[in-house]
């Protein structure tokens, strides 16, 4: 998805939650701001519906479940709010959520030209902040690629790359897989 920033008043989180529920769009906040997030390319939601394809029968029956896009997560130890492309939290806490989830194990983003810089950086700095996250998955739409960031034994990010013929490993949420099961029915340009 992609940040559009306007003009929109700095809101305190209340009044965001308010707020955004009027609206056509979603919104992150961050700091205090809210951010419009616009659609994504037809290889974007492909790739999103392949991976949670993927994920929900795995997941059945155990106390994870999978977010899509249009569910919020909690940065933790902040007041800000982001939409990842999908979430997965295995956290009692999160099972009885209403308005966004605050503990997820699983993140993933399909990366576009226009937010690969901020999915790597600044975003990919406020997910670190939350200490159940495992996983931080970046999907490229337009190769057959993906960047798995993994919190090692001593809390540090180590970044594991995959191309064509790899096999995936999500240790957040035991599961491996070819790499090209994400890119099913793809067609790059």
């Amino acid at each position: 998805m992609v940040a559009v920033t306007k003009n929109f008043p700095r809101f305190t989180p209340e009044e965001y939650f308010i707020w955004e529920e009027q609206q056509n769009l979603r919104h992150e906040y961050i700091d205090g701001e809210v951010y419009a997030m616009t659609g994504g390319t037809v290889n974007h939601g492909r790739i999103a519906a392949n991976f949670i394809a993927m994920l929900i029968p795995h997941l059945r029956g155990s106390s994870c479940g999978v977010q899509t896009s249009d569910v919020k997560i909690e940065i933790a130890e902040s007041n800000d709010y982001v939409y990842p492309d999908i979430s997965v939290s295995c956290d009692d806490r999160d099972r009885t959520a209403i308005k966004f989830i605050s503990h997820p194990c699983l993140i993933v983003e399909v990366l576009s030209l226009s937010t690969e810089a901020y999915d790597r950086g600044d975003k990919f700095r406020l997910y670190r902040r939350s200490p159940s996250l495992e996983d931080y998955v970046l999907i490229s739409a337009s190769k057959i690629a993906i960047d798995i960031y993994r919190k090692n034994d001593s809390n540090r990010w180590e970044i594991v790359n995959y191309v064509a013929g790899d096999l995936i490993e999500l240790a957040s949420v035991n599961l491996t897989f070819p790499i090209e099961e994400i890119f099913e029915g793809i067609v790059f340009e």
